[in-house]
């Protein structure tokens, strides 16, 4: 073995071995809309005594923490977004009215003496109706939220009303109470009780008792609340008391609730398709490539557990659309493998007697420059969805990142080992023809014999496409696009009925719970959902109720609330990640190839984008999140595509400086054919099977994506391509230079030719 292959190999244990201990010792953290729960996102509002700013949603953010750890939910998370958003995560949670009702109020707890209402106020006096609607008159605040220390609710058997909330004092809180209530002791009437105030309304003013004595007050450092409290707003109440007050008002700008039967049903169906996907996929890679083709699925198990690894390791949330995220980026690491495997086969085509670890060797050396800019560029859309997305599709964009780099391990490194060990072992099988790479496929041998002109009719297919572009424009302007509640603002919530409801009966029912113009559908025999534009936590429980009826019963199974503000700016986020990821590809192109060659690709790219959404609006499916998620990343298929061809037209032009461009773009469109065939039939095998077996949502994805490849596969050749022959006419640069041959490396042992 040389010294490489030896650190390869050595490198390949070892990132396996890592893998597998993160695998093993770290759990993956599952987002709300795989384990259940609420995401409520809330915005920092300025208010009279501060400004909303960094600093003062840090400080609310505290405050928040404090409510959550007092209301008992485990693994709560709450993270700053930007400089006024806070995004509150509940596990388990299924109940926003409670949650949002706990977390947005200021909780400005104060205590006040009781004044005699003489019809003459004093100076920071004012009246206000007591717990029971009474009005009394309250002097300024004594004690403030400053003081207090602690609180909890507990079940008192001898308080008529059964529960009640114990405060314990802090700092000088505990002399300041002593000193109010011993004022209180000497007085009668009114002026013997005290008002316990928040966010400006009394909610217990109980009496000090005769048990005090007058100018002795009520000592110890602590004191209880008592009044019709339920268990419920009792624990509420002491949450609100212990996390103290918000130094800013805060706004509930989104929320998010889904039931945990939804979440394991979708990773049911995602874990399914993905293995049945993997399955089809290794299959034919293993009936196109025979033995190669099967080490090359064995790496594959190496992805999965690489990718899983890196998931836990970073601290990564994994959501839906993540699942479908590392799905697709199985098709990264066909890819590698089949541009390898081509190139192999090619060297074997061109020199017969080199042997097939040579070829191998030259084969996923001469791939890595096509490979290498494939995955920069899926890295970039990536990227853009990380930092212009939000909620479960920046997940989307950190699991498809990090599945493009374990991809990148898994044919660069993985495959690589075990395909040279084992041709080292078995030379005789790899130079044969179930070894994979003694001849070339099919559909080469097919375009070797016919040698097909396709860019003598480079206008027709320019045609085509601006045909295709045409009547997707048509689709989307005489349609128009079904924006989700993500880009539009309002509400939508998703049930699930113990007895099938027709649809007109649940249009009848949501009508009749006073929503007309609610948009309702049905999906399935029990799922009934709700889209409307205005709907509050009372509101949404008569829809509940009024299905529930009708169906024997309905339980929630989603729940997602968008302010208008943030939708209008979820969309406008999502025009900016489409335009700056047509600009940055243009640029990275530009820089890696030529403005000619950038130019036909991003062109290329806008024609795909525009089908896609064309045939989006067309079926009448909805433009969410998760249909972004789908156009950046047929972005980066697209791209990977033109830059695989164009990647082997700079190859042979600056062989061939002499040549015309048109005959060597349709040399280099020719000879990129199989690999573009071999690797759209692999992600078509994952995807088919995401749209069929993963659900709603995925499916979907899964269509945007189907569609995307399908397009995507077509304007590379018939696109791109000719797009870069007419802008060629006008370019001023000169041909690449052609690339000088490395010298002859050590020949592998067993092995005839040299390794290149």
């Amino acid at each position: 073995m040389s010294r490489a292959n030896a650190v390869r190999a050595v490198l390949a244990f070892a990132v396996l071995a890592a893998s597998l201990y993160f695998a093993l010792t770290k759990p993956a953290r599952l987002g709300l809309d795989l384990r259940g729960g609420t995401q409520i996102v809330l915005e920092t509002q300025d208010s009279p005594a501060a400004k909303a700013d960094r600093e003062s949603t840090d400080r609310a953010r505290e405050v928040l923490h404090r409510r959550v750890d007092a209301l008992g939910v485990a693994e709560a998370s709450i993270t700053r977004s930007g400089d006024r958003r806070l995004i509150v995560e509940l596990p388990d949670v299924r109940d926003p009215a409670r949650a949002a009702a706990a977390l947005g109020r200021t909780a400005q707890l104060t205590a006040h003496p009781v004044r005699t209402d003489d019809g003459r106020p004093g100076t920071g006096e004012r009246a206000v109706p007591d717990e029971h609607g009474r009005p009394i008159m309250i002097g300024p605040a004594a004690l403030t939220g400053d003081g207090i220390g602690s609180a909890g609710a507990s079940y008192d058997p001898a308080n008529l009303g059964g529960w009640t909330v114990d405060i314990a004092f802090r700092g000088g809180g505990g002399g300041i109470w002593q000193r109010l209530t011993a004022k209180a002791a000497c007085a009668a009437g009114d002026e013997r009780r005290i008002a316990i105030v928040l966010d400006g309304k009394v909610i217990s003013s109980p009496q000090v008792t005769d048990r005090v004595a007058c100018g002795t007050g009520i000592a110890g450092g602590s004191t209880q609340i008592t009044g019709s409290f339920g268990a419920d707003e009792a624990e509420d109440l002491a949450a609100l008391v212990q996390g103290g007050s918000l130094p800013v008002p805060v706004k509930m700008i989104e929320q998010r609730v889904v039931g945990p039967t939804l979440g394991d049903a979708a990773i049911e169906a995602s874990a399914r398709a993905a293995v049945i996907g993997v399955l089809l996929t290794g299959l034919f890679i293993v009936a196109v490539y025979r033995f190669v083709g099967l080490l090359a699925t064995v790496a594959l198990a190496g992805y999965a557990l690489i990718s899983y690894a890196a998931l836990v390791a970073v601290g990564a949330t994994l959501t839906l659309p993540g699942l479908a995220g590392f799905v697709l980026a199985v098709g990264m690491a066909i890819d590698a493998n089949v541009l390898a495997f081509e190139r192999a086969r090619e060297e074997r085509a061109a020199a017969p007697a080199r042997g097939p670890r040579a070829a191998l060797s030259t084969g996923f050396a001469r791939a890595w420059s096509a490979i290498a800019d494939s995955a920069a560029t899926t890295l970039l859309a990536g990227g853009l969805l990380f930092f212009l997305a939000s909620g479960p599709v920046k997940g989307f964009g950190v699991t498809l990142t990090i599945g493009v780099l374990a991809s990148l391990v898994s044919a660069m490194l993985l495959s690589r080992v075990l395909t040279d060990l084992a041709l080292a072992r078995l030379p005789r099988l790899g130079r044969s023809a179930a070894g994979g790479l003694a001849a070339s496929g099919r559909i080469r041998r097919w375009l070797d014999r016919r040698e097909p002109d396709l860019m003598r009719r480079r206008r027709l297919w320019l045609g085509l496409s601006a045909l295709a572009v045409v009547l997707a424009a048509t689709g989307i302007f005489s349609r128009g696009l079904d924006y989700g509640v993500e880009f539009t603002g309002g509400r939508f919530v998703e049930y699930s009925t113990n007895r099938p409801v027709d649809i007109d009966t649940a249009r009848s029912a949501v009508a009749g719970a006073g929503f007309p113009r609610a948009i309702v559908q049905t999906s399935g025999d029990d799922e009934i959902s709700v889209r409307t534009s205005d709907l509050g936590n009372a509101e949404e429980k008569r829809i509940h109720d009024a299905l529930a009826d009708k169906g024997g019963g309905a339980v929630k199974q989603r729940d997602e609330l968008i302010g208008p503000s943030l939708g209008n700016e979820l969309r406008t986020k999502a025009l900016i990640a489409l335009g700056v990821a047509l600009a940055v590809q243009l640029a990275y192109l530009t820089i890696r190839f030529r403005w000619t060659f950038g130019a036909g690709a991003v062109l290329a790219m806008f024609h795909d984008v525009l089908i896609v959404t064309g045939v989006f609006a067309w079926l009448g499916k909805p433009i969410d999140g998760v249909f972004l998620a789908a156009l950046l990343t047929v972005i980066g298929y697209s791209v990977n595509d033109s830059v695989v061809v164009f990647d082997r037209v700079r190859e042979l032009w600056g062989a061939r400086p002499g040549a015309r461009f048109a005959e060597v773009a349709n040399l280099g469109a020719l000879q990129t054919v199989p690999r573009t065939v071999n690797t759209g039939m692999g992600a078509v095998f994952i995807l088919a099977a995401l749209a069929v077996l993963g659900g709603d949502s995925l499916t979907d994805f899964a269509i945007a994506l189907l569609v995307g490849i399908g397009v995507g596969t077509y304007s590379s050749v018939f696109t791109a391509t000719p797009l870069a022959i007419v802008f060629e006419r006008f370019a001023k640069a000169p041909p690449p230079r052609p690339k000088t041959a490395s010298r002859p490396a050590h020949r592998a042992p067993g092995d005839s030719g040299a390794v290149v």
